[in-house]
């Protein structure tokens, strides 16, 4: 995993880089791309040495035409130098990467919060008011369901986990009376 990162960083600054303050628009395109990259039979096509880069754009190509999916010439150019490179399998990397540079730029992070229960609206602004106060940051939300958290909520912000769930609790108990 860590090689993927290091071979994505650079894809991910030179395009950022070359963004030009169309990062938002850019970061949207490429997640697009890395769904498309994350398919289990394009992958297989890919790694097929038989394959050339051309023949792999045309068909990610084909595929995003069918999808209705209109990249920027520099997303394009992008695509062009992983596909030379045969690094499609990265390309998911660079997405991820890519995004937290535009949301670096912005002054906001990625927060995956798992609630035991759903959270609705008015509970999910009262609980995101209180972890940009805690992160110091504004924060993107990604909201899922994870009942084995028994209650309470895990929230991930890059490295950083806040766990108050009664599952985390019982987990310290346990360690603590076996200890």
């Amino acid at each position: 995993m860590a090689e993927l990162a290091t071979i994505a960083r650079p894809y991910a600054e030179a395009l950022f880089k070359a963004s030009g303050g169309q990062g938002a628009a850019f970061k949207e395109q490429l997640a697009a791309l890395a769904a498309l990259a994350s398919d289990p039979g394009l992958l297989a096509f890919a790694g097929n040495p038989k394959v050339s880069a051309l023949q792999l754009f045309d068909l990610i190509a084909g595929i995003a035409l069918q999808k209705s999916l209109a990249f920027d010439p520099k997303v394009v150019n992008l695509l062009r130098a992983v596909l030379d490179h045969r690094r499609l399998a990265a390309l998911p990397a660079i997405a991820r990467q890519f995004g937290e540079l535009v949301n670096a730029q912005v002054g906001v992070r990625d927060a995956v919060i798992e609630s035991a229960f759903p959270l609705g609206l008015a509970q999910l602004a009262d609980t995101l008011a209180v972890l940009e106060r805690r992160f110091g940051c504004k924060l993107n939300p990604t909201v899922r369901a994870a009942p084995e958290l028994i209650g309470g909520i895990r929230v991930q912000v890059g490295d950083e986990v806040l766990d108050t769930s009664v599952k985390a609790r019982l987990e310290q108990m346990k360690a603590a009376l076996t200890a």
